[in-house]
């Protein structure tokens, strides 16, 4: 199972409709699971993010292969992230990725994670992230299964 843990709800239909086409097209490939926790708003950064923190690790169980997305993490290109995906799925069954909220993850989360994934220096918005993270997922499952994907 792929899980994929994020703060913050999707409003913008048409990102709803971009994140339905990729979860019914990863369908053939493994079970997706997407966990909206509620964002903290107007709080002090450091509290939101502990509160959003503690909220993230309830959802996360003990035998999941943790991948946070972070600027600081390690940027691969997408035939790395096919490979990598398909080593975790090798020994784990879950793997849980984690989008945290406006201002990031808190360090508990992010010492809990197994791997730390960065898509680039630049910050996106989280709604749009998302959809980017879905589509990078059906693409690794496209290169593991040597089947063509639109380039």
């Amino acid at each position: 199972m792929i899980k994929i843990i994020t703060v913050g709800s999707i409003k913008e239909k048409y990102l709803k409709d971009a994140i339905d086409e990729y979860k019914k097209r990863l369908s053939k490939y493994n079970n997706i699971d997407i966990i909206e926790l509620k964002d903290e708003g107007k709080v002090e950064e450091e509290k939101a993010k502990e509160i959003e923190g503690e909220k993230i690790l309830n959802k996360v169980q003990d035998k999941d292969y943790v991948i946070t997305l972070e600027i600081e993490g390690k940027e691969l290109t997408s035939p790395e992230l096919a490979n990598k995906i398909n080593n975790i799925l090798i020994e784990n069954s879950n793997i849980t990725f984690i989008i945290g909220g406006s201002y990031g993850l808190s360090d508990k989360v992010k010492e809990r994670a197994n791997y730390h994934l960065s898509f680039s220096k630049m910050t996106f918005p989280h709604q749009l992230f998302r959809v980017l993270l879905l589509e990078q997922i059906y693409r690794s499952y496209k290169i593991i299964n040597n089947e063509s994907y639109h380039k």
